[in-house]
């Protein structure tokens, strides 16, 4: 099942593509979102696959929203306006509905989104089996699979894991970061509880790495730093005050 979020400030184009997705066995939908604001509310707070957003909006154009987001999924855009088309795919979209647009249509950009979410699962299935087998029993090190080869990572070198779309990006203390084929939640299962805790529906942190906290915002050795979920906040706050 494809779980999506439509977004368009239309309410007759908003009510067609939730007529649209409630006719799709495949999709599940999340929110129908009447501005960017609105979905970008919604996604910090529930897991999506796929978004539909509307180009033209008021408050932010679809394009600026969906570029500001860390690495988004996948993206559908709908438009009135055939002259986005070729910015809509520089953001990888998976396809372009120009409006007014068919069943038929939609269901065919759907099918894409489908498609390519089975093939990345199977593929991420594969990578950590594979991860799994070629683990250290003693958990020193994590083995991540990256540029066609097996790496093993000392896990006390991790300053934080980001969720980037469909890939995890390891920021390693004193070296460059490594992006890796899995999912974020997987990855919170395998770190040991003790020393490292989900703080973002994009983040994972190392406790024993951060410096400091100010204003919603995690930080590092050199200002870097990650922002606090509302949704993990009081968890966070709570091994702060301990």
């Amino acid at each position: 099942m494809v779980r999506c979020v439509a977004v368009d400030d239309e309410p007759l184009a908003l009510r067609q593509i939730k007529e649209y997705i409630a006719r799709t066995p495949s999709l599940e939908l999340v929110a129908a979102c009447r501005s960017a604001s609105q979905a970008r509310d919604v996604l910090d707070r529930e897991d999506a696959d796929l978004l539909f957003v509307d180009i033209d909006m008021p408050d932010q154009n679809g394009l600026d929203f969906v570029g500001s987001l860390d690495g988004f999924r996948f993206v559908i855009f709908t438009t009135a306006y055939s002259e986005f088309a070729i910015d809509g795919f520089k953001l990888n979209a998976i396809d372009y509905l120009l409006k007014p647009f068919g069943y038929d249509e939609f269901l065919k950009a759907v099918d894409k989104a489908v498609s390519l979410k089975e093939l990345i699962e199977r593929s991420r299935s594969a990578d950590e089996a594979r991860q799994e087998e070629a683990a250290v029993e003693d958990r020193e090190f994590l083995s991540v699979r990256a540029d066609y080869r097996t790496m093993l990572v000392r896990i006390s070198d991790i300053v934080y894991l980001e969720s980037v779309g469909e890939y995890v990006r390891l920021h390693i203390a004193g070296s460059s970061p490594i992006v890796t084929l899995f999912r974020l939640k997987n990855m919170e299962t395998t770190l040991p509880a003790d020393s490292f805790m989900r703080v973002h529906r994009s983040y994972i942190v190392n406790l024993r790495r951060i410096t400091g906290y100010a204003k919603g915002r995690i930080y590092f050795d050199g200002d870097e730093y990650v922002p606090l979920g509302e949704k993990y906040r009081e968890q966070f706050l709570k091994y702060i005050d301990k």
